[in-house]
């Protein structure tokens, strides 16, 4: 077990989710509000850790509604189902979970509106009442969620994403079992992992001043680049563990900021419910395609922590590590159609992690990269 703050504290290692009950003991905290989502709460871990909770006194409450794309809808049934009977929130499970409980936790002091909050119309100035005790545990080794002060929450009936941001929605503690990912399907292994990998290269292309964030996303680079096949493949503890590291390291290096391929795939979740990491590998190559002119240079130092001779080479190898790792190969063969491109592009456009890219981009660009995406 290692434990470091970055700046949330951090316990990381195989079995470390065993030290849970221990350390809201610790608190007097007896009675979280597990947050996660109807698929990881059967599996036998969950039920091992609500065990162990019981052992130690606690009488967790688990609350297992959350949308695979959240929406504010999940939010609020959770702030619900928190009120008067809990005392501690515990996010469990991949990306959306995190996010719905992050969200949780902002609404149960914070009681505008929940978009009211939205940081890009400047709601996080109204973020101004501490949120309970918060902690997370990652079931998935991609979004990095566990150690990022946002959640991105879509309307309802819209599926509009509204980005909720502040640093009081950092996780007191995190608990970073790798453990937890060794029942994953290889599937969602890869999609998750691809999630990482553009983390880390999108932030390291990214405008801006940030060379903190630039050497933890080259590093990424280097652990996700490493170990990511054989996480898939050949699934071993090292390779688990060096992927589960790579994906909270991501969420560090991304507060620089993302760009065109995260933009490019928010809509494809908006309009298709597709996973996030699917869409995010689909869209790698040709966004970073388009960007390679902006930044030549930065491509040679990834191409040099990737082992390859040239930057030029960075898209291309992204596309046969999709190859590699049974993931389609273009938004054709996950149901999207020509027709669909106007208003994936229009809402590219206006996403929030568009105005980083290094290149600039109009609406003509996104159409065409969606286009080539087609397969």
């Amino acid at each position: 077990m290692h434990c470091f703050s970055f700046p949330t504290e951090i316990c990381f290692g195989p079995g470390v989710v065993s030290q849970l009950p221990r350390y809201l003991k610790k608190y007097n905290l007896l009675r979280p509000l597990l947050v996660t989502d109807n698929v990881v709460s059967e599996l036998p871990f969950f039920k091992r850790i609500i065990n162990d909770l019981e052992k130690s006194g606690s009488s967790p409450l688990i609350f297992n509604e959350v949308s695979k794309n959240p929406v504010k809808s999940d939010v609020l049934k959770g702030r619900d189902a928190y009120q008067d009977a809990c005392d501690c929130i515990v996010g469990l499970g991949g990306g959306a979970a995190l996010d719905v409980s992050r969200a949780v936790a902002l609404s149960i002091n914070n009681r505008r509106d929940l978009f009211d909050y939205d940081d890009l119309i400047g709601g996080s100035n109204l973020i101004t009442e501490p949120i309970p005790h918060f902690i997370t545990v990652p079931t998935t080794s991609g979004t990095g969620s566990e150690v990022g002060r946002s959640a991105i929450i879509s309307e309802d009936k819209s599926k509009k994403k509204r980005i909720l941001f502040h640093s009081t929605l950092i996780a007191k503690q995190v608990f970073a079992d790798p453990e937890l990912t060794y029942d994953l399907p290889p599937e969602i292994t890869a999609a998750t992992g691809m999630d990482a990998l553009a983390h880390h290269l999108e932030a390291f292309l990214a405008k801006g001043f940030n060379p903190m964030c630039d050497g933890i996303a080259l590093e990424g680079v280097r652990m996700t680049w490493d170990n990511l096949e054989s996480a898939v493949i050949r699934p071993d503890n090292t390779s688990r563990s060096n992927m589960m590291l790579a994906s909270l390291m991501g969420a560090v290096a991304f507060q620089k900021g993302l760009g065109i391929v995260h933009a490019l795939s928010h809509p494809l979740s908006t309009l298709f419910d597709m996973h996030h990491g699917l869409a995010n590998a689909i869209n790698l190559p040709y966004g970073l395609e388009f960007n390679y002119s902006s930044a030549p240079d930065r491509f040679d130092r990834l191409a040099f922590v990737m082992g390859l001779k040239q930057g030029h080479g960075v898209p291309e190898s992204i596309r046969d590590l999709n190859h590699k790792l049974g993931l389609p190969a273009s938004l054709g063969q996950c149901g999207v159609k020509t027709e669909h491109i106007d208003r994936l592009a229009a809402l590219a456009l206006s996403d929030f992690c568009l105005p980083l890219n290094p290149r600039s981009t109009t609406l003509e660009d996104l159409k065409e990269i969606y286009q080539r995406a087609m397969g």
